[in-house]
Formats: C-alpha cells, sequence, structure tokens
C-alpha cells in the first residue's frame, strides 16, 4: 500500500483493497468532510446570538430522560429518595462542615472535596453504605488492564511461579527507581539469576529476576514495601492528582507508564484467568451486573509455561470468552449478566497498523460474535491522531463491516479534553457524524450547543468519568464537572470508572463515582443517581442489534424486544427492592 503521510496522518495516496477506496480523493470521505465542516458552520453562526439550536428532525422522545424518570418514580422509590436526602444533609452537617467540629478545621472537609482527599472518610458514612447497596446496572466504559485492585495485582504476581522482572538500569536508589523503566514476564530460567540483586549496582540491566525474591530483598522493608512502592508507580497518587499547574499532559505521562507495566503480569495467561474471576466478582459485589469493558488485543499474551508471545489475538478472544462463561455459570456469578468487549486500537497508531488491526476485528468477529461488542481507539486523545486524521480508516471500517454482514458500531472516546475549538475537540463532530452509540468521556461537548441537539436526537449516551476526569486534571473537583450542565439540557449520560485501580478507587465497582456525584451534585439526589443508572441499562450492548433496531431498543426501553428489555424490567426490579430496604433500614 502507498501512503503518503501528511496532516496528523492522513494518507491522500492510500487505497486499501476489498473494494472500497478510503483516501482524501474519494467520493465518501471527501463527502463526509463536508458535512463536517458544514456542522462546524452551523455551531459558529449561532455565537452571533440569533439563532437557536436545531430542533431534532423527529419529535424527541421524553420517555426517558431524567425528568421522566424522576416523574415516574414509585411511592416507595420516592421515600427512599426522601430518606437518602434527609441522611446526605445531616452528614453534611457532622462529616463535611468546618463549622460542626473544630477538628475538621485541621483537613478542610467540604463537601464536592476533591476525591483522593474524601476517599479516607466517604467510605466511613452512611451514605457509602447506601451507595454499596444501591443497584448501579452497567459498566459501560473502563479499560480491562486497569480494573482490579494493585496490591491483589502484585500480591498475585509474587505468588505465581515463574514470574520475574526487570529494569533498564539497577535500582539503586529512589531517585532511579522513580522513572527506571520496569517490565514484568513469566521466565523458566530466571531462576539462574536468583542471586543477582535488581537493587545494587552490579545488577545487569534487562537481566530477569524472580519477583519474589526481587520483593524479598527490597530495601527498608521488603516485601509489604515493595508492593506499595509498585502501587505508587502504577497509579496517579493523591499529591499527582492535585498538582493541576502542571496540566494534564504531564499526569498523562504518569499513566501511560503504568500501562507499560502491568501488561506483563496481567496478560500472563494463569494471572488474566485469576484477573477476570477477581474482576467480575468485585463487580457483582458493588451491584454491577453487565460490563463492556475496551481491551486491545495487539497486548502480547503469555500462554501457561510460554516465555514467548501469541501473535494471534483471537488466543486473548479464547481465554476471555471462556472465563466470561464460567463466572456466569459459577455460583459466586449468580446474577451476573456478563461481559462483552468492545475492541481498542490505539489512536497513535499509522494507517497500516490500524487497517491490520481493524482486520483482525473483523475476523475475529466472526468466530467470537457474541464477545466483541464495537470498536473504538483509545489512548491520550490531545496528542493522539484526531478522529478527522483517521475518518478514512474508520470510513473503511464500516464499509468492510457491511460488507461482510458484520455488526460492530463504533464506540468512540471523543472530546475528553479542557480545549474548545482544538482538533481534540473537534473529534466530538467526527464521533457523532460517523454514528458513534455512544461517546466516551465527552468532557467538552457542554460546550457546543448544536452537538448537545444532535446527541439528543440521535439518542447517544455519554460514558462519562467523573472521577477519571478530577485525577486526570480535566477539572478541579466533582462541583465543576460539566455533567450535570448536560443532564440539565437533556442528554442522555451514565457513571462509569474508566480505570480505577489506578486512579485511586481501587477497586471494579462504581460506588466511588455513584458517591462522589451524590455529594457533589446538589438536585442529582437518588432519583437522578436512580436515571443514570438505568441509562446504563438502556443503552448496554447485550447482544447485537442493526442500527434500526439498537434506536428502536432505546426507545422502546422496558417493552424493548431481546435482551433489553428483559434487563432493564430486572433492573427495575431490584431498583425497587433496594428502596423498599432503603425505607425498611432508615425509615422514621
Amino acid at each position: 500500500m502507498e501512503e503518503a503521510i501528511i496532516d496528523g496522518g492522513i494518507s491522500k495516496k492510500a487505497k486499501f483493497d476489498d473494494g472500497l477506496l478510503s483516501d482524501l480523493s474519494s467520493e465518501i470521505v471527501q463527502n463526509f468532510i463536508t458535512a463536517r465542516e458544514t456542522l462546524k458552520k452551523e455551531e459558529l453562526s449561532h455565537r452571533s446570538g440569533n439563532k437557536t439550536p436545531p430542533l431534532p428532525s423527529k419529535p424527541y422522545l421524553t420517555s426517558f430522560t431524567d425528568h421522566e424518570f424522576r416523574h415516574n418514580l414509585s411511592v416507595t422509590a420516592l421515600n427512599a429518595s426522601s430518606i437518602l436526602s434527609r441522611i446526605r444533609s445531616e452528614e453534611l452537617a457532622l462529616k463535611w462542615s468546618t463549622a460542626a467540629s473544630s477538628s475538621l478545621s485541621r483537613d478542610e472537609l467540604f463537601p464536592g472535596m476533591v476525591f483522593n482527599n474524601a476517599k479516607p472518610v466517604l467510605e466511613t458514612t452512611e451514605l457509602w453504605r447506601l451507595v454499596k447497596m444501591m443497584p448501579k446496572g452497567a459498566l459501560l466504559h473502563c479499560h480491562l488492564g486497569a480494573m482490579v485492585d494493585l496490591e491483589w495485582v502484585f500480591e498475585t504476581a509474587l505468588a505465581e511461579d515463574g514470574m520475574c522482572i526487570c529494569a533498564d538500569v539497577p535500582l539503586v536508589d529512589d531517585v532511579v527507581r522513580e522513572s527506571a523503566g520496569i517490565r514484568y514476564r513469566f521466565s523458566k530460567s530466571a531462576h539462574l539469576e536468583a542471586n543477582a540483586s535488581i537493587w545494587l549496582a552490579d545488577y545487569v540491566p534487562g537481566a530477569f529476576i524472580p519477583v519474589a525474591v526481587a520483593a524479598d530483598l527490597f530495601p527498608d522493608g521488603g516485601r509489604k514495601r515493595f508492593v506499595a512502592w509498585m502501587k505508587d508507580r502504577c497509579s496517579i497518587t493523591q499529591a499527582e492528582s492535585l498538582q493541576h499547574h502542571l496540566g494534564v499532559d504531564d499526569v498523562w505521562r504518569k499513566l501511560n507508564a503504568a500501562f507499560s507495566v502491568l501488561p506483563g503480569i496481567v496478560y500472563y495467561e494463569p494471572i488474566l484467568r485469576k484477573f477476570l474471576r477477581k474482576f467480575f466478582t468485585t463487580l457483582l459485589e458493588d451491584k454491577v451486573r453487565w460490563v463492556e469493558f475496551r481491551s486491545a488485543p495487539f497486548t502480547p499474551l503469555y500462554v501457561l509455561g510460554s516465555e514467548t508471545p501469541t501473535l494471534d489475538p483471537g488466543v486473548l478472544c479464547s481465554v476471555l470468552s471462556d472465563e466470561i462463561e464460567k463466572f456466569k455459570a459459577s455460583e459466586a456469578g449468580r446474577g451476573f449478566w456478563g461481559a462483552r468487549m468492545i475492541w481498542a486500537g490505539l489512536r497513535f497508531w499509522s494507517t497500516d497498523k490500524i487497517i491490520e488491526d481493524m482486520r483482525h476485528c473483523i475476523r475475529l468477529k466472526k468466530i467470537y460474535p457474541a464477545l466483541i461488542s464495537g470498536y473504538d481507539l483509545v489512548g491520550h486523545e490531545d496528542p493522539g491522531r484526531t478522529l478527522e486524521s483517521l475518518t478514512p480508516e474508520l470510513l473503511w471500517f464500516q464499509g468492510q463491516c457491511k460488507q461482510q454482514n458484520l455488526t460492530i458500531p463504533l464506540f468512540l472516546h471523543a472530546g475528553e479534553t479542557v480545549g474548545c475549538g482544538t482538533p481534540t475537540d473537534h473529534n466530538l463532530y467526527t464521533a457523532i457524524l460517523l454514528g458513534s452509540r455512544r461517546l466516551g468521556h465527552a468532557f467538552s461537548l457542554y460546550k457546543h450547543p448544536v452537538l448537545i441537539s444532535l446527541a439528543k436526537s440521535q439518542n447517544i449516551l455519554v460514558e462519562s468519568c467523573p472521577i477519571s476526569n478530577e485525577v486526570l486534571r480535566y477539572t478541579a473537583s466533582i462541583m465543576s464537572h460539566p455533567l450535570p450542565a448536560l443532564i440539565n439540557r437533556g442528554v442522555k449520560a451514565c457513571l462509569c470508572n474508566d480505570d480505577p485501580s489506578m486512579l485511586g478507587q481501587g477497586t471494579s465497582g462504581l460506588s466511588h463515582d455513584f458517591w462522589q456525584a451524590l455529594q457533589g451534585w446538589e438536585d442529582l439526589g437518588l432519583a437522578g443517581l436512580g436515571g443514570l443508572a438505568e441509562n446504563s441499562v438502556r443503552w448496554g450492548a447485550f447482544e447485537d442489534e442493526r442500527d434500526e433496531e439498537w434506536k428502536s431498543g432505546i426507545e422502546a426501553g422496558y417493552e424493548a424486544a431481546g435482551m433489553r428489555g428483559q434487563r432493564m424490567r430486572e433492573w427495575r426490579d431490584e431498583w425497587e427492592g433496594f428502596c423498599g430496604w432503603v425505607a425498611r433500614e432508615y425509615g422514621r
């Protein structure tokens, strides 16, 4: 394939085979670019103040807005909502007000304070107990490698025979240990180097040492301190999350470094199987019954006892499918609806690499149709290739799916940025025009009235990740998060946790994000929280659906045919049961 990279990665000469031209000169791409530019001009025209956003082309269905959910609450749910509001008000005065106690002023506690500072206190409250018990429906936005508590991950690595660690320099002091490159991998021969110490100057860079040996020899504390050190290396610490003056790119460098360390542990088959069971178990304990996780099948997977990674992403698909079905059939998995994978490529890849990855996705969709629910491109959005530059590749992918009669919809990250009018911000235009069924983060969507109108009329759900947005410095705290502005304008959304093991939640569940929203947004309440949970079920991709089936199912909701309607009715029963429990437990 001849390729000339220009303008952030678009190829003017690239011609993909399979009968669909996908370059800047093709009619399909040119028509799309024209539509996108027209939409941008329409948005800009509203700045004069003389226009209002266009009305949807068909009447907006309000049967599942936040307002309608509240309006249709049962007597039991209304009572529970009132009780929870009372408990919240009492705790605001007793636990979150410095005026209530001089001892609180030392820590300056207040409602809606930054998450990592609030976490030790919030987990002692009655509101936390209530949120933990609430049925949360589905988790629709998370990344597989960052879904299980890091302490569990490293303790599991220490217990796994053959799991080894190496570094690119001797880890002789705290300064070096802060930035050195570290890798994990299964190795049969590392025992030959067991007497070497990765912490001493004579360590040979790149030599694999049994991780249990390295941990036991960790300076100043052995295994316990080793695990604590690795947790700090692979997560955004409390101090780092507060350093807003350093900007978003700085904290993303730490996150990307963490993602380079963990795969050597998580993607060793025996640990991956345990990891998945831990992931699903923790979700179910937190009243989350369905998950759609993003995973990048290109990640090297080492099967049991192998020192060489498999090059076939189908092996990962096989492991994932196997463990999902095993968990659903187990006693521990009773009540778990299941899981699907949103296939994730990396947005900074070249065109050749992205097309290769898309081909694998299409091939494996035919083998694992129940596993693969959609496609996305992930990674730090600001420095990565824009969706505008990726338009030819994405249109090619959609064309191939149509030709081969496959349903692999787009669930695109878009607008995870603090910018306005930037190329990253403009990813929202492309994602909506490409027909993305949900938008990952969409943090900057609130700045765009025309796009808000389109998101409403097309019933596009925002997968909002409040704690992630705060810890990664897109917002200073939950109080200044833009999601309430979207909800108040009728945009549908759900709450998600993104990368909880790396961002401070420390668990796979959703309770921390639910609690933060409830505490930080005065007018949300239990009713609003319930509406967000219901949305997560309504917009779940439980089974393959063509575009019209998807749209009609979203609109039909509880009356929808197939799995959507069934799961929504099951969630409603669980919701009513929870509201009854609140009334019995806390009613006066």
